[in-house]
């Protein structure tokens, strides 16, 4: 690649090669006018402002025209539900509420790209799943728009995203569709990732009968029988979740902790003996490097 002049634009400079969005290299380009938008975890709202100020600031920056910015303000509020709060401060509005002005603020401006940096992980487990729906919402509504969003949590990861990339300490581990790495993981650390509960890991006989050195089964992909069968690891049930539409029943073995899962509610109780037998088709081998080894 042809030597390229580096600038100190932005929050860190670029030490090599180039940095392209939609075709143009940009970088020597200002920040603010590479068309990208932020969506911050903690809000960043300007606490002086209301709402509508909040998400017109960048447009008043830009000198767009007064009528325009009304326009615009509009069009987005009323996408994000927002059009009732529009005179409120921050300090006025609920967690779920606030992170949706921060996200009008961003797609108000029109840019080609979003970064999303955990947007829901400050808001509580009913405010997560309301403003997932609507970013989920918000990508089918522009659908020519790049959002790369970061987060911890596989379940947003596995319900927004269109291809999902795993890092782990900086190295790209995996890259796929949601149910690609669900269903065919590269490697250990992307088979625990994808997948709630995770994924057991049995080593031992059972990974020595499937070749392997380290046998993955889903809680979901593990009968649950009170006689032993071919294959099947014995073991005894320490405890039982019951949540209505399915259970998880976690079995001491002498592989470990195993967790299994089961459709409404389980019959298993705690001390009682078992024996788990994978789906057949739904297990995953692992050499000793932990990757992935794909069925012959």
């Amino acid at each position: 690649m042809a030597d390229i002049k580096m600038t100190n634009l932005g929050l860190e400079s670029i030490t090599s090669g180039s940095l392209e969005i939609d075709h143009a290299v940009v970088n020597e380009v200002p920040p603010s006018k590479r068309g990208i938008a932020m969506v911050f975890q903690s809000y960043a709202l300007y606490p002086h402002m209301s709402v509508f100020e909040n998400i017109s600031f960048a447009l008043e920056n830009q000198g767009v025209g007064r009528e325009e910015i009304k326009t615009r303000v509009g069009k987005v509020a009323d996408m994000l539900q927002l059009t009732p709060y529009l005179t409120r401060l921050p300090k006025a509005l609920s967690g779920g509420q606030r992170q949706r002005v921060a996200i009008g603020r961003a797609i108000v401006r029109g840019a080609k790209v979003f970064l999303f940096d955990e947007p829901l992980s400050n808001l509580d487990a009913a405010l997560r799943v309301a403003t997932r729906m609507e970013i989920a919402k918000l990508k089918r509504d522009m659908p020519k728009t790049t959002m790369i969003y970061v987060t911890h949590d596989q379940v947003e990861a596995m319900t927004l995203a269109d291809r999902i990339v795993v890092l782990q300490a900086g190295t790209v581990e995996q890259v796929g569709t949601p149910m690609e790495l669900y269903e065919k993981p590269g490697n250990l650390f992307v088979a625990g990732f994808i997948g709630s509960p995770k994924m057991n890991f049995v080593t031992g006989a059972p990974a020595e009968k499937a070749k392997c050195k380290t046998l993955g089964i889903r809680p979901e992909h593990l009968e649950i029988d009170s006689k032993s069968s071919a294959g099947a690891i014995a073991g005894t049930a320490e405890y039982t979740e019951i949540l209505g539409s399915d259970s998880f029943i976690y079995v001491q073995t002498d592989h470990g902790l195993i967790t299994a899962r089961e459709n409404g509610r389980t019959a298993v109780a705690k001390g009682d003996k078992v024996y788990l037998k994978p789906v057949d088709g739904h297990i995953h081998r692992f050499d000793e490097n932990g990757k992935r080894i794909e069925k012959k």
